[in-house]
């Protein structure tokens, strides 16, 4: 990666461009001549207010470096398009959800003499509203040596913190970070309205985080909950503990008596 202003600037092809292609527009179009590929009819007015031209996926797959923002659902399919226009030199870059899979896909599809890093930017558009300083994006090196060039510019230009990790790592701990974090935002929301008024700090930072995750796109809880290979288990040991935690708590005497039965006896 080059940001240097006195050399030719690099192009990059983001393909995707919903809400985290948009954002990833923002922040790397000083580095960058960017071109995008999205056939939602939003993606041309947001394109032009960030100085991005929208192109075809074989255009846009000839870009020195190419950044894949696409659901897993269709990432395989992308690829293989991606595969047959990408020039020799390439760098190809993922930030999806989860790393296995799409690291799969891409070693399998990409021809030999493109480099592949796949990451994930451990931010969104919500908790990225303030500037990208200082958070978090994991990188795993996946062919070639470019993935340390990366790295640097990530942390120098972005002022990201880099995680350097592989594919299996990224998603064994991603099941607890990112599976456990969806899985409770969306049974409290389930539970709502949430109480605002009789808050505690405690309370405030959970309603925070689910904030945070409530607008994402459907696909995105299905790529973290289903996607994922350590995802399952995770979910099945939550729910194990906290259905044993609800038996022993049913068991334990001196129980207060439910609102329904103060009612009843008041009655």
């Amino acid at each position: 990666m080059n940001n240097n202003r006195r050399n030719q600037t690099m192009s990059l092809g983001i393909v995707g461009f919903g809400a985290f292609g948009q954002l990833a527009a923002r922040h790397l179009h000083p580095h960058f001549e960017i071109t995008a590929c999205d056939p939602s009819p939003d993606a041309a007015a947001e394109a032009q207010k960030l100085g991005v031209r929208l192109s075809s996926l074989d255009a846009v797959s000839q870009s020195d470096v190419v950044l894949i923002a696409s659901p897993v659902s269709t990432f395989e399919q992308i690829v293989s398009g991606i595969a047959a226009s990408c020039r020799p030199g390439a760098l190809i870059v993922d930030v999806g959800s989860v790393k296995v899979v799409p690291a799969d896909i891409m070693r399998r599809r990409l021809p030999d003499d493109v480099d592949i890093v796949a990451t994930h930017p451990l931010f969104g558009p919500q908790s990225a509203a303030s500037g990208i300083g200082g958070l978090k994006i994991a990188v795993c090196p996946i062919r070639g040596k470019r993935h340390a060039r990366l790295a640097a510019f990530l942390r120098k230009a972005l002022g990201l913190t880099v995680i350097m990790t592989t594919p299996e790592d990224h998603d064994r701990e991603a099941a607890v970070v990112q599976g456990l974090t969806h899985l409770i935002a969306r049974v409290l929301l389930g539970m709502g309205p949430l109480p605002t008024r009789m808050t505690t700090k405690s309370f405030d930072l959970l309603a925070e985080a689910i904030s945070m995750v409530q607008h994402d796109a459907p696909e995105v809880f299905d790529a973290i909950e289903n996607t994922n290979p350590y995802a399952r288990t995770v979910r099945r040991q939550f729910f194990d503990l906290a259905a044993d935690l609800s038996i022993e708590l049913d068991k334990r005497p001196g129980r207060p008596e439910t609102a329904g039965q103060i009612r009843d006896g008041a009655a």
